[in-house]
């Protein structure tokens, strides 16, 4: 994939499921556990042999039927609080993707919508961008 040769030579790596996650913030006193479909990790102090403690820099997450509430409600809204830079929903049922990032607010601003063709370009790493048609062919 593109986003596994884009990071190559950079400070960031690209972890895929199964790959735990465990979102933790100073100012944050609970923990969550997650299993992001891809997460994008620049800041290598929080890696351990089989997970990540931290908060990933972007997470990327691909729907299927049973888990797009999960991931468009209750993962969208975690990510925002724990501060997750980007967040990308691949939805492969309507091939679009969704492309959240964080304001000065710390809330989270629907970035970009592409659904069949079109590029998607990363906020966080404008230098990266994919052809919309090539995800889903």
């Amino acid at each position: 994939m593109e986003l596994f040769h884009f990071f190559e030579g950079t400070d960031c790596e690209v972890f895929h499921a199964p790959f735990d996650v465990e979102l933790q913030r100073d100012d944050i006193q609970e923990q969550h556990i997650v299993i992001p479909d891809l997460s994008i990790i620049c800041d290598k102090e929080g890696l351990q042999d089989q997970k990540y403690i931290g908060v990933p820099t972007w997470i990327i997450e691909i729907l299927s039927p049973s888990n797009q509430s999960h991931d468009l409600v209750f993962k969208l809204n975690i990510y925002m609080r724990y501060g997750v830079k980007e967040y990308w929903i691949v939805n492969p049922m309507l091939n679009s993707i969704q492309v959240y990032a964080l304001n000065e607010k710390g809330q989270y601003d629907q970035m970009e919508v592409m659904k069949e063709k079109g590029n998607v370009r990363s906020f966080v790493f404008p230098q990266f961008s994919v052809d919309v048609t090539k995800i889903f062919s």
